[in-house]
């Protein structure tokens, strides 16, 4: 028989992205092809999100959706966090999917396809890729940007009242640097020019397991013969050491970017949700950045609408944000998750609440983003180009993280390129340059 096609479609966060393109390895090294629409595949999958239920509502309406879209003969698989968490809900509710395979029988992935499609698969140097540990694969396919994702750890190890990852991703579990590193190198010698280092609790890397420290793994990725830069996502306050700082800020290759997970200001919400710190400590936290980086860009995230938040609460973060003039901020709803300790919470805010809420503080950080964004003006920066759409060249300098921040439109350039550009126009949390130089 050929070899079966396979469309992946993937949803949710970087980590799960990063999933993807290690399955599409797998598979590839198994002898299986990817299709060219989900029409024409033998086996359509889909990576699925669960983190929240809104993420969940899109995982379910894109299943469906593609069980329409694809032939009838082929086959439907879900997979990822939805799958782990619900498992056996989704075998249930959704006749239309011939396998459900959560993060945990990953390893099984290759031989159950094997099982729907009657595809042999194919071994390299005697080891079954079907039984190999996705996290570790270290093969990932030619990238199609210039920047891409390493996941250096699965699960986390903190017990945060509202968040269900740990129930979705398990404990920690980092990574060998070796591999890592392999896997750095590996995407430079395809292209990559960007890597950023993904995982839900960065800056504890290796203190699960041994692995090593991320002061150690940061300054060894950095020194990756080819890389342009490094960037490092999700870091838990509490496990900022000046080190890590420090490391970030002497090294030319490392984006003085700071992607904090601060969640909200006030000290006693912060202790419902079983987070550390507080607004002061959170300003501590930031001034010590940019005492050692102070060009430093700085990001977090934080919820609006947690049970129990009153408007002295609300008060803070407008007061902290004020403060603090991050760069940029993402603000999301409470979304109650079962099994959470939050989600048996007293005092449930009313959705209305929490959306006038969620739009005060919104509008104080556009408002914030888009001063900062005017004091680049004149400057130059060295910005790496994303793509050329409809012959406008789309880049980022170290202060603009890929997919979650704004963006540098220039007046020309290709996809890939490094260019120095003097930043003339700036668009709320967009900004506009010219190349001055390649």
């Amino acid at each position: 028989m050929s070899a079966p096609t396979i469309w992946l479609t993937t949803l949710g966060c970087s980590k799960n992205q990063v999933d993807s393109h290690k399955i599409s390895s797998v598979l590839g090294d198994s002898g299986y092809v990817e299709a060219k629409s989900p029409e024409l595949a033998d086996v359509v999958m889909v990576n699925t999100c669960g983190f929240i239920e809104d993420a969940r509502r899109e995982s379910v309406q894109t299943i469906l959706d593609l069980a329409d879209a694809k032939r009838a003969d082929a086959k439907l698989v879900v997979m990822g966090c939805m799958a782990q968490r619900y498992e056996s809900e989704l075998v249930a509710a959704l006749p239309e999917a011939d396998a459900v395979i959560g993060l945990d029988r990953y390893p099984e992935l290759v031989s159950r396809l094997d099982a729907l499609t009657g595809w042999q698969p194919i071994e390299i140097s005697g080891v079954k890729r079907s039984h190999m540990d996705i996290l570790e694969v270290v093969n990932r396919p030619t990238p199609t940007t210039p920047f891409a994702y390493v996941k250096v750890a699965e699960g986390c190890n903190k017990t945060c009242a509202f968040c269900a990852i740990p129930l979705i991703r398990g404990k920690q579990r980092s990574r060998a640097s070796t591999g890592i590193i392999a896997e750095i190198e590996g995407l430079v010698a395809a292209g990559v020019q960007e890597v950023v280092l993904v995982a839900q609790d960065l800056a504890a890397y290796g203190r699960d397991n041994g692995a090593g420290s991320i002061e150690a793994l940061v300054a060894d990725a950095a020194d990756v013969d080819g890389l342009h830069r490094l960037r490092l996502f999700y870091l838990y306050p509490r496990e900022i050491r000046q080190g890590l700082i420090d490391v970030m800020a002497g090294h030319t290759t490392i984006a003085n970017y700071f992607d904090l997970s601060l969640q909200h200001a006030s000290p006693s919400l912060l202790r419902s949700m079983r987070r550390p710190g507080s607004g002061e400590k959170h300003l501590a936290l930031i001034d010590r950045i940019r005492d050692a980086a102070p060009d430093a860009a700085t990001r977090s995230s934080f919820i609006v609408g947690y049970p129990g938040e009153t408007e002295k609460d609300h008060g803070e973060l407008c007061d902290f944000l004020e403060t603090a003039r991050l760069d940029w901020a993402g603000f999301f709803p409470y979304s109650r998750e079962e099994g959470t300790t939050a989600a048996d919470l007293p005092d449930q805010l009313p959705h209305e609440v929490v959306m006038e809420r969620l739009r005060e503080v919104q509008q104080i950080q556009d408002d914030i983003t888009a001063t900062t964004n005017a004091a680049v003006m004149g400057s130059t920066l060295s910005v790496l180009i994303d793509q050329v759409e409809d012959g406008q060249a789309v880049g980022r300098s170290y202060r603009e993280a890929p997919e979650i921040d704004g963006m540098i439109l220039l007046d020309k350039g290709n996809a890939g390129d490094w260019v120095h550009a003097r930043i003339d126009g700036a668009y709320g949390t967009d900004l506009s340059a010219s190349v001055v130089e390649t």
